[in-house]
C-alpha cells in the first residue's frame, strides 16, 4: 500500500491519536490534503504563533482558538463534527497534568464526536499513559521520482533568480545526484540539491564528492562514522588481481538495480584476513574506490559505554546512518577487537549482545551498505561470523610476491616524486623478499631521510641498504606470521 493508503485507512479507523515525526510540516499538511478526496472530514492546524484554523477552505479563515493548548483542546472538545486536527510541536505541553488529561478524554471520546489528533514534530516523546494510545505514522522518504522532480524544480528556481540562466546539467551527474540524495528528506534533500546548483549553476560529476560529504555530515548525528574523503583507486593498490577482478564483476549490480540479474541479490561484504602491513586497509578503500561510492570507516572501539544498553544503541545508529548513506562501502576495520572477546564474562554479556545484533544487521540488511571488514587474528574471532553466507567471500592478502613487491616500490617512488627510470625494481624487490607493503614504504622513507641528511638524490644503493637494515616482522615473528599463512591456505581464497 502507498503511504497515502495506509495514512486514510488510519483515519477511516477513527484513529484517535497518530504520532508523525518529522521536520518537514508542509508535507504532512500536503498529505491530509489529499487524504480529504477519499474521507471528507474538516481539517486544521494548530501552531503556537497562529492558534486553530481551517485549513481545508479556499480562503484564510479567523482562529477558532487562542494559541493556548487548554483553549484549543475545549473547542476541539465542543465541535458538533469530527474532525482531523494537526497539532504542531504540541508535545511539550503534554508536561501538564491538566492538558494531558484533557488529550485522554479526547481520546476515550467523552462527551465529543470521534475527532482525529495528530501529533506533528521533529521529536516527540509521550508520556508513557498516551504512548500505549498512540499510532506512530513513520514517513516514507522520497523516491528517485520525487527526488529529480526537486532537482528540477531548484534548476528552475535558479534560472529565475538569475535573469533567465539555465542550469548546465549533465545528465549521468543527475541520476547520480538523485540516486546519492536517497535517504534523505525531502527538507534535507532540497538543501544540498540547492547548495550544489546554486554554488556554479551548474550539475556535473565535480558535484559528486560534495554531495557525498554533505549527506554524511548531515547523517551521521551518532558521531561513530568517519567519512574516508579520498578512497584509493584499484592502481595504487599492487597485486590483488582476484580481489580487483572480484570487485569488477560486481560492480554494475551492485550500483545499479537494473543490473542484477534475475534471482540474485546484490554484493554484501567480504572479509579481508592477512599479515600485518600487506595492504588491508589499502585494499578496503580501494573497493570503495572500485564500486564507485563512498566509504565510511566504523571503529568498534568507541561503541562502548560502560551504561547498560549503551553500547547496542550506538551499534544500531551507527548502522542506521551507514544505511542512509548507502550506497556506500562500510569499512571495519580490525574486527577481532571489537567482537573477539564475545563470551559475556568480563563485560556483562555486551559483547555477545553487540555480536547477535551485528549479525542479525548482516543477514537482514537490504540497503546497499557493502561491508569490508579486515582482521589480523582470525582464530579470535567468532565461529558464527566465519560460517559460510556471512561474507560473500573471505580473501586472504600474503605477503607480496615478486612483482608486486617491484609495483610497490615504483607507487612510492613516484608518489614522492623520486626519478627512479634508472632503479631495477626487480633487483629491489628481490633484496625485499619477505617484506610488507608497509615494510617496503617505510625503506623507501628512511633512504629519503638519509639522502636529505647527506644532501644527495635517492639512489638504488641507498634503498638496498635500508631494505638490508631492515628485519620485517616475517623474520621477527616468523613463526606467528606463518602460521597465519598455513590457517588461511586452505580456508580462505587468496586475494592475488
Amino acid at each position: 500500500m502507498s503511504e497515502l493508503q495506509d495514512l486514510t485507512s488510519l483515519v477511516r479507523a477513527n484513529t484517535a491519536l497518530i504520532v508523525i515525526e518529522t521536520p518537514d510540516e508542509g508535507r504532512v499538511v500536503d498529505l491530509f490534503r489529499h487524504l480529504l478526496m477519499n474521507v471528507w472530514r474538516p481539517l486544521f492546524r494548530w501552531s503556537i504563533t497562529e492558534g486553530l484554523r481551517r485549513v481545508d477552505l479556499d480562503g484564510e479563515d479567523p482562529p477558532l482558538a487562542p494559541p493556548d493548548a487548554p483553549t484549543t483542546l475545549r473547542v476541539i472538545r465542543d465541535m458538533d463534527q469530527r474532525g482531523l486536527h494537526l497539532l504542531l510541536d504540541f508535545h511539550p505541553y503534554l508536561g501538564y497534568a491538566t492538558t494531558q488529561r484533557m488529550v485522554r478524554e479526547l481520546i476515550d471520546r467523552r462527551g465529543c464526536k470521534e475527532h482525529t489528533l495528530v501529533l506533528v514534530g521533529a521529536k516527540i516523546e509521550l508520556p508513557p499513559d498516551l504512548e500505549a494510545l498512540a499510532v506512530r505514522f513513520p514517513l516514507k522518504l522520497p523516491d528517485e521520482r520525487h527526488l529529480l522532480k526537486m532537482v528540477q524544480d531548484e534548476a528552475k528556481l535558479y534560472q529565475r533568480e538569475h535573469d533567465g540562466r539555465r542550469v548546465d546539467i549533465d545528465p549521468e551527474a543527475l541520476k547520480a545526484m538523485v540516486r546519492n540524495l536517497r535517504g534523505l528528506s525531502m527538507i534535507d534533500a532540497r538543501r544540498i540539491a540547492r547548495h550544489l546548483i546554486f554554488r556554479d549553476g551548474a550539475i556535473g560529476d565535480h558535484d559528486l564528492p560534495e554531495l557525498t560529504k554533505l549527506k554524511f555530515e548531515l547523517l551521521n548525528k551518532s558521531g561513530h562514522l568517519h567519512f574516508e574523503y579520498d578512497t584509493a583507486r584499484f592502481t595504487d593498490v599492487a597485486g590483488l588481481t582476484r580481489l580487483k577482478q572480484w570487485v569488477n564483476t560486481r560492480r554494475s549490480a551492485f550500483v545499479d538495480d537494473a543490473a542484477l540479474p534475475p534471482g540474485l541479490d546484490p554484493p554484501k561484504g567480504i572479509l579481508l584476513l592477512g599479515v600485518q602491513g600487506c595492504g588491508k586497509s589499502l585494499a578496503a578503500k580501494a573497493v570503495a574506490g572500485g564500486f564507485r561510492v563512498p566509504l565510511v570507516r566504523l571503529d568498534f572501539g568507541t561503541l562502548y559505554n560502560k551504561y547498560h544498553g549503551e553500547t547496542e544503541k550506538n551499534l544500531r545508529d551507527a548502522l542506521a546512518s551507514a544505511e542512509q548513506v548507502a550506497p556506500c562501502v562500510l569499512w571495519i576495520d580490525e574486527l577481532e577487537k571489537g567482537l573477539a572477546s564475545s563470551g559475556g564474562s568480563d563485560d556483562g554479556g555486551v559483547s555477545r549482545r553487540v555480536l547477535g545484533y551485528f549479525l542479525t544487521w548482516m543477514a537482514e540488511r537490504k540497503s546497499k551498505v557493502f561491508l569490508v571488514a579486515t582482521a589480523n587474528a582470525v582464530k579470535e574471532l567468532p565461529p558464527e561470523l566465519l560460517r559460510k553466507g556471512r561474507f560473500d567471500e573471505i580473501f586472504f592478502v600474503d605477503l607480496p610476491d615478486a612483482s608486486a613487491r617491484a609495483e610497490i616500490f615504483r607507487i612510492h617512488l613516484h608518489k614522492r616524486e623520486v626519478d627512479w627510470e634508472g632503479f631495477s625494481l626487480n633487483a629491489l624487490a628481490d633484496a625485499a623478499a619477505g617484506f610488507s607493503g608497509a615494510e617496503i614504504e617505510q625503506a623507501v622513507v628512511s633512504a629519503l631521510y638519509s639522502a636529505h641528511a647527506d644532501g644527495v638524490p635517492v639512489d638504488e644503493d641507498r634503498l638496498i641498504a635500508e631494505i638490508r637494515a631492515t628485519r620485517p616482522l616475517s623474520v621477527l615473528m616468523a613463526e606467528q606470521v606463518e602460521a597465519i599463512r598455513a590457517w588461511a591456505r586452505e580456508r580462505t581464497v587468496p586475494a592475488d
